[in-house]
């Protein structure tokens, strides 16, 4: 009986376990810290779980169509006079499940990660608090199936992580990112709502599906898609709009950083979602295609050009970060550029597609590790300047190794997971416009020379007086970044597998907009 309620009930619980262990975890707080510890790790298990479950059952069964309210939640979607559902419906198809999949193994190594490295915060629930209702808020927002839903989900994300920003204050230079963070997240948010006005006012109805297949693409409906894409490209910290990116990436806690990558990479699957799914019959592929394809180049070239000058570790990293966002927005741009023609999708477009799409789950997988090894050394040291760094390999030899993985991984390098996404994406890319593809191999060749500095920086030379007492940090975070670096070596060394079983179909439910749309409305 429990087993068919979970399984019935899955998206939302997904949503509902990390929203109420948010709530409640400062009232179990009061209890020890012992406890409160063992409640988040707890939540967030149970949510990784969860997470795993769905995935499995919508790779297996297909989309899982879910319906608050309902006596027979997926079986039956009411639908008033005119067709239009009148609930809320959540609609995990491969593609959300594949965001799912990415915060479930995100999510538990960075709480686990977290319960050594945050411990000496001050009032830690109300910090946990937030980053469990930034879980839920993410899931929310890969599962739901509704435009204004996506709006609510999005908001409490923004609201969460404005907070974990600023939570170490940083002599208040964390505040004014989180301030930072939170004003591009409002204007977005406006944006968002004008869309949901707009489109709301055409077609009378919020639901994705229901407006995908009424869509008409006049030209409110244009407007309402540059206000979308800039809205989300905004949000996931893509050049011209990534200016929040450094300081909110830098000043926040590690743990909080390698999250907001989740977060951000949610806004992503936004923009991929709405793109091809809600205007998908009715682009055109070539310009909104180009343009991705614009953000993407400018992402990569402007984010490793401004990471290579920099001394502050965490913000060379948040610059890389905002380079690796222009390869998947490079790739699915590609793909949506050719996706008119028939003939090109079967060549490359797909294969454009894929490459981008892997690249959003091994970005996740290796810059999450990065960021965790940044948070280990400033754990042990107290500075992020690289000048002030020095002979750290002797005394903290696993968090080296776990270093190394990752630079190698985020520079394209063999057999790590970068190299596999990347390869696609070159390959591709390739034979849509050659220049583009030699413009993101030099882009990777100085992504390299880059970590080579920063790894030459931090751990080799002979051990620096003041670092003489340093030791490795706490097990617990060892074995968060230990997952991470585990599997962004299996990724690199079984690329082909990962994407069949789970890259090709969330790029097929991507493209596929007329399975979705019958997945909601059937033959309504």
């Amino acid at each position: 009986m429990i087993e068919e309620f979970i399984f019935t009930n899955l998206p939302a619980l997904m949503v509902a376990v990390p929203l109420l262990a948010a709530f409640v975890c400062p009232l179990v707080a009061q209890i020890s810290p012992a406890m409160r510890k063992m409640w988040v790790m707890g939540s967030m298990a149970i949510t990784s779980l969860l997470g795993l479950l769905l995935v499995m059952r919508v790779y297996t069964m297909g989309t899982f169509v879910y319906v608050f309210g309902a006596s027979t939640p997926g079986l039956s979607i009411p639908l008033d006079s005119g067709g239009i559902p009148i609930r809320i419906v959540f609609t995990v198809d491969a593609m959300s499940a594949f965001m799912d999949l990415i915060i479930a193994i995100v999510g538990f190594c960075v709480i686990l990660y977290s319960l050594s490295s945050d411990e000496r915060r001050t009032s830690p629930q109300y910090y946990y608090t937030l980053f469990l209702l930034l879980i839920a808020a993410v899931i929310g927002m890969v599962s739901t199936g509704d435009l204004f839903n996506f709006f609510v989900f999005i908001e409490i994300s923004s609201l969460a992580s404005a907070g974990l920003v600023a939570y170490s204050v940083e002599k208040g230079r964390a505040v004014e990112a989180g301030l930072k963070y939170f004003m591009v997240s409002a204007l977005g948010g406006i944006f968002l709502l004008f869309v949901i006005g707009i489109l709301y006012g055409q077609y009378d109805a919020l639901n994705i599906a229901m407006i995908a297949q009424r869509m008409q693409f006049t030209m409110l409906d244009k407007i309402a898609l540059v206000l979308l894409v800039a809205a989300l490209a905004a949000k996931c910290g893509a050049v011209p709009m990534h200016f929040w990116t450094p300081d909110a990436y830098s000043l926040a806690p590690s743990s909080v950083t390698a999250m907001l990558v989740v977060a951000s990479q949610a806004s992503l699957y936004g923009l991929f979602r709405f793109t091809f799914t809600m205007y998908h019959l009715s682009l055109n592929y070539v310009t909104i295609g180009w343009t991705i394809i614009v953000l993407g180049v400018l992402s990569m070239v402007i984010g490793v050009t401004m990471a290579i000058p920099q001394k502050d570790v965490k913000r060379l990293m948040a610059y890389h970060a905002i380079s690796q966002t222009g390869y998947m927005l490079l790739g699915v741009g590609v793909g949506l550029a050719v996706l008119g023609n028939e003939t090109a999708i079967n060549s490359f477009g797909t294969i454009a597609m894929e490459g981008g799409i892997f690249h959003i789950i091994n970005h996740a997988l290796y810059k999450g590790l990065l960021f965790l090894t940044a948070g280990a050394i400033i754990y042990r040291i107290g500075t992020r300047d690289l000048n002030r760094m020095g002979g750290l390999g002797h005394s903290m030899k696993y968090t080296m190794i776990f270093f190394i993985i990752g630079s190698l991984a985020i520079a394209g390098i063999p057999p790590f997971n970068g190299f596999a996404s990347k390869l696609l994406i070159y390959e591709s890319v390739y034979l849509f416009n050659p220049f583009l593809a030699i413009i993101a191999m030099v882009v990777s060749i100085l992504t390299l020379a880059s970590f080579v500095k920063v790894f030459h920086s931090i751990f080799m030379g002979p051990p620096l007086p003041e670092f003489a007492s340093v030791r490795e940090v706490p097990l617990p975070m060892l074995l968060g970044m230990g997952i991470l670096a585990t599997l962004v070596i299996l990724f690199g060394v079984f690329p082909q597998t990962v994407v069949n079983l789970i890259v090709a179909p969330a790029v097929h439910a991507l493209i596929d907009q007329s399975g979705y749309i019958s997945a909601i409305l059937g033959g309504a």
